[in-house]
């Protein structure tokens, strides 16, 4: 019974994250992406909700170089109210081609990456529209805890016209810490 108890959890967890398989989407990163600007802190202004994020808010991502400068640290950060308390993943990313395309893979589990394509990015690389490789990954973010209600109309276009239900998003309350 314990060899079919464990078997299932790796079956399953097969089946989840073979949807995060690295593999390509029907749209692209931006191009002329400079590594370094967009490293530091980006808060979640919003993102489809999934399990690994449900239930935070004042969500952010704070990527920075690791010693190799081929990978890029990842610390996701958010409060769940439910628990009272806040919770961290720690990762890496790095890219899927040339370093100049926001195309990246992101992972938080051993061997398993997940597509990171940065759609939209302004050129102050204040605002980004970050997808995953499905429809189902999408995240709009900010170097503040705030958007200009413009530029919010114009990602939401974007990811729209790239076939994003963005009546899905869920969007992030960031209070006090």
């Amino acid at each position: 019974m314990k060899d079919l108890t464990s078997y299932a959890i790796v079956v399953l967890a097969l089946a989840i994250f073979s949807g995060c398989a690295t593999m390509k989407s029907g749209y692209s990163g931006v191009e002329g992406f400079d590594r370094d600007k967009y490293l530091g802190t980006w808060y979640e202004i919003a993102r489809f909700d999934f399990v690994f994020e449900k239930g935070l808010n004042n969500t952010s991502a704070e990527y920075r170089l690791t010693d190799d400068e081929t990978i890029i640290g990842v610390k996701n950060r958010g409060y769940d109210y439910k628990a009272n308390k806040w919770k961290e993943a720690v990762g890496r990313a790095r890219f899927r081609g040339a370093v100049t395309r926001g195309e990246l893979e992101v992972s938080f589990f051993g061997p398993f990456w997940g597509e990171y394509t940065v759609v939209a990015l302004d050129e102050g690389y204040r605002y980004a529209l970050v997808a995953g490789k499905k429809t189902d990954y999408l995240w709009i973010l900010s170097r503040t805890k705030t958007i200009p209600h413009d530029i919010r109309l114009k990602y939401l276009g974007i990811a729209e016209g790239l076939g994003f239900d963005t009546a899905k998003l869920l969007w992030i309350e960031h209070g006090g810490e």
